[in-house]
Formats: C-alpha cells, structure tokens, sequence
C-alpha cells in the first residue's frame, strides 16, 4: 500500500497534506508513504523533515504519483496530476465539487475513487475528520490580525501619561467556527467586541466569549431554529428589523468581519454599499466569504481595496495564510479518515464501501460521479 503526496498546483497554495508526524502514523497502519522533493517547504518542512519518520522522497510529480494507491491533497487534483495516477487510485483532498461536473467526469474518467473532505458528516465519529472547522477555526483567527494590520490603530485601550487611546471596537458576523474564533480573538487583544447570528443558540456562545450579542430578539427569533440546530427562513418583515439594526450598529465600528457561508450557494449578502459608506474613514471590513461572492457588496477577492477611506480585506485561502498550521491541522484530519480505510490487522488497504463516512465523501468510482448529489444527467463519465 502506497500512499504518496505531491506538491500542490494551485496558485499561491501553501498547505500540504501530510506532516512529519502523520506519516509516521500513516507508516504505523502498513503504508509506505512517498513525497515530491519539496511539497512542505512553504509549511517549513523540509525533505529531510519528511526522512526522519521513513518518507521516501520523489523527483517530480509524476514519480511521486505513477504506483500511488492512496493520493492525499490539499485542492482538488488537476488534469496534469490527474494523469500522473493510475486507475483505481484512491484520491482525498478538499474537491470543491460545486458547480465542477467537467472536473468530476475527468476524474472519474482516470478511473480514481475521489473523496471530498469538506462533504464528511458532522457526527461525534468523525469529529476528528472535519476540516472545515479546523481550516474555518484558523481562518477566524486569521481574519482578526489581518484586519487589525489594516486598521490603523491600536485594538486595546491604553493609559498612557499621553492620554488614553480607545479600545477598537469589532463586529463579528456570523457565530460558526470562523465567527467564534474571530470573536476569542479579538477579546485576548483587547477590543470591545459584538457579535450577531440567525440562530438563537449563538447568542449564549457569544456571551461566553465576553462579547455582547446584536440581533432583534422578538418571538420570531426565538423560535427561529430547527430541532437538528439550523436557522429557519425568517420573514420579510424580521429581516428588515434585522438590517436596520445591523445597519446602525455597522456605522459605530471600526472593524468589521463577515464569516457566512453557505455550501453549494453563493455567499448571503451582510454588508451594503450604503453600509459600507456610512463607516468612518479609517475603519477595516474583512470579508472571510470572498470566494464564493463575498459578504460585503464591495468586496474584491484577492486583497486589500479602499472605498473611500473604508478598507476592504478579500484575501483568498485564508487559512493558507497560516501554512504551517493549517497543514498540521489539515493532515490529521486525513491521517483519521485514512485510518478507517485500512485493516489493522492485515495492515492492508481495505475500505469498506458501506461505511456512512465513505458514502458520505465518495464521489467518483468506477468510472461513475456515484454521489448524488453530483450526478449529471447520465450520472457518467
């Protein structure tokens, strides 16, 4: 059983899927695990990082791919990698299958069976799979110093014999992973904090936080969630109580950061241009949504832009941003659902088909896109 990782394609991509210690593991369950000469470097792990637990080091792609049985990634493979594999090549790595039918047909062409990490189950078994939380939980973070290197102040109130600077204060939309992270965040460094979310359940973990939860809090709103925990459609008339107050409390804030997702749509819009305007000049908007449209109206993927004087943050792969934390994250939550494919016993691959792990995140096999969710009209490559 060969497991191999080759350095990632995509432009500005620096995360890798394995880490020095996961391969140890990864070598512990009966694998031989096999790397491209310099796939960790923009993690700060070096070929010879990669040695010292038994990684056999590759020169080039294709030697790293050709013999591989299990191929672990970061994005979703292109056509040049794609090509490298052999049929019947296990592939997991975050797909992006949205709206991607051409690149699923391709893979499922090559006769790979391709797993998207970002569809697994949130179920206490695989807590330790999920890496939109671990990647979202970095991104949080990471949308806090971004937006306090952009804002030109101090964030904490400070006493000085000068006179006093004022704490910033940080509006934080959207209570997932990203949101809460952001939120602890910006609390350790000192700015007075407020925080907003659909569903009601966010406002005691907002408060747990030491920030003050915004939202109109009527009768609709407290029956606004479903027994399994997601956010009822509110009405018209709600949604417009909300916006003016958001809308009001937009215009008091110095830095404000968007965190709403939602898979397979494009990001909801949360910040207007006339929000936008009615800021103070100086004041930062980091939109953590950017790519899959932004939640800020304004927003221009890929940095910084100003509308005038109001700094808008849009940087991609956020989490990248923090490579060596997002890798070490990132290949554990591959080195468990790898884990569940192997017999402990034979120390062979042997993946059970039937597991609802598997069918969960399988999306090619065969020569079929076999999720259903993803099928095409003939459901084939």
């Amino acid at each position: 059983m060969l497991i191999a990782i080759a350095t990632e394609t995509a432009k500005g991509e620096g995360r890798v899927a394995v880490t020095p210690d996961t391969v140890k593991r990864l070598i512990s369950y009966g694998a031989d695990v096999i790397i491209e000469s310099g796939a960790g470097l923009a993690s700060g792990i070096t070929d010879d990082d990669y040695k010292a637990p038994g990684a056999q080091i590759a020169k080039g792609q294709a030697a790293a791919l050709k013999n591989a049985d299990i191929i672990l990634k970061v994005r979703r493979p292109d056509s040049s990698e794609i090509g490298a594999m052999k049929s019947g090549a296990i592939v997991i790595a975050t797909m992006d299958p949205y709206g991607q039918t051409a690149a699923l047909n391709e893979m499922a062409k090559a006769g790979l069976s391709a797993f998207a990490m970002e569809l697994m189950p949130r179920i206490t078994r695989a807590q330790s799979m999920d890496i939109l939380s671990s990647q979202a939980n970095l991104a949080g973070y990471r949308a806090v110093i971004d937006g306090a290197a952009e804002f030109g102040r101090a964030l904490p109130m400070m006493m000085t014999a000068a006179g006093t600077v004022p704490a910033a204060r940080i509006f934080v939309m959207g209570a997932g992973v990203a949101g809460l992270q952001a939120i602890a965040t910006a609390r350790r460094l000192g700015a007075v904090v407020t925080a907003t979310d659909v569903r009601p359940a966010a406002k005691e973990q907002v408060e747990s936080l030491g920030a003050k939860f915004i939202a109109v809090e009527d009768d609709e709103f407290k029956q606004a969630e479903t027994s399994g925990g997601y956010a009822k459609e509110m009405s018209d008339g709600y949604k417009a109580k909300q916006a003016e107050l958001v809308a009001a409390h937009i215009a008091k804030q110095d830095i404000v950061i968007t965190t709403a997702l939602i898979p397979g749509r494009p990001a909801p819009t949360l910040v207007t241009k006339a929000m936008v305007k009615s800021m103070k000049p100086g004041s930062v908007i980091v939109d953590l949504a950017v790519e899959r449209g932004g939640n800020c109206e304004m927003s221009k993927a890929g940095g910084v832009s100003d509308a005038k004087g109001v700094k808008i943050v849009g940087y991609l792969n956020v989490p990248g941003r923090l490579a060596a934390s997002a890798s070490a994250l990132y290949a554990r939550n591959l080195q468990a659902f790898v884990e569940t494919m192997i017999d402990k016993q034979t120390k062979a691959l042997a993946v059970n088909w039937d597991d609802e792990l598997i069918k969960a995140t399988l999306l090619t096999k065969d020569g079929k896109i076999v999720h259903p969710n993803f099928q095409d009209s003939k459901g084939a490559a």
